[in-house]
């Protein structure tokens, strides 16, 4: 998937609130739009460079989006968005060796009180699929939620209860950098996640982490990654 527009390099300085940072670019000070409401504490810290495109936008308080972080050797795509575009095409153009007997792709289906990113529709049945996008790697191991996520529990609770009536379920950890090797919930901080995505996995929901190869002008998936769910 093509990463779009003005790419250009600068330096990460503050962050204000969830959705603003403070940045250094072309010698300037500036503010970017933060699209990722995690806490990123490993990879927002001052003076870390950065990636961060321009946007031609009167109406917008900051004129720019912070899509990537350099960290270490690897450069990590910290844009939340973009879980749900790339699976939505790699589902789209049959690259993914699951559901294989869907004939159409829809874009946020509602399940509940819930809205699931991606509905598979096959001629039986429709095949509800969750994505979620995962920035966080500690010992080379992927780690979602980096805050505590209780819609992100509501979501899997009702992915199960979508399971128990009939449909194809699925939750797709979109792992943003390539040095992940194994993913895991993060039970330190959040406990009540990571009970219920063992359950969901328990319960026959389709459970997969893949890892992203990234640079400055596009994201592809790379890899699928075991997972452990045991504490």
């Amino acid at each position: 998937m093509s990463i779009k527009g003005d790419i250009q390099e600068a330096f990460f300085i503050k962050r204000l609130n969830r959705f603003v940072a403070k940045i250094l670019v072309n010698n300037k000070i500036e503010f970017a739009h933060v699209p990722n409401t995690g806490r990123m504490k490993e990879l927002l810290i001052k003076d870390r460079k950065v990636l961060v495109r321009k946007v031609e936008d009167k109406n917008r308080k900051t004129k720019y989006d912070l899509l990537m972080v350099f960290y270490k050797d690897t450069l990590v795509a910290i844009d939340s968005r973009l879980p749900n575009k790339i699976l939505y095409k790699a589902f789209y153009n049959k690259q993914l060796p699951y559901f294989k007997d869907y004939v159409e792709v829809k874009k946020e289906i509602n399940f509940g009180k819930s809205r699931f990113d991606i509905g598979l529709v096959n001629r039986k049945n429709i095949v509800l699929i969750e994505a979620k996008c995962v920035t966080l790697v500690e010992n080379n191991i992927a780690k979602f939620p980096d805050a505590p996520t209780e819609r992100g529990t509501k979501h899997i609770k009702e992915i199960i209860k979508a399971s128990s009536e009939g449909f194809g379920t699925g939750i797709f950890f979109i792992i943003q950098r390539n040095d992940a090797k194994f993913f895991s919930p993060n039970w330190e901080l959040d406990s009540k996640f990571s009970e219920a995505l063992k359950e969901a996995n328990d319960r026959g929901v389709l459970i997969k982490a893949i890892t992203c190869n990234i640079n400055k002008e596009k994201m592809s998936l790379n890899e699928e990654i075991p997972i452990i769910l045991e504490q």
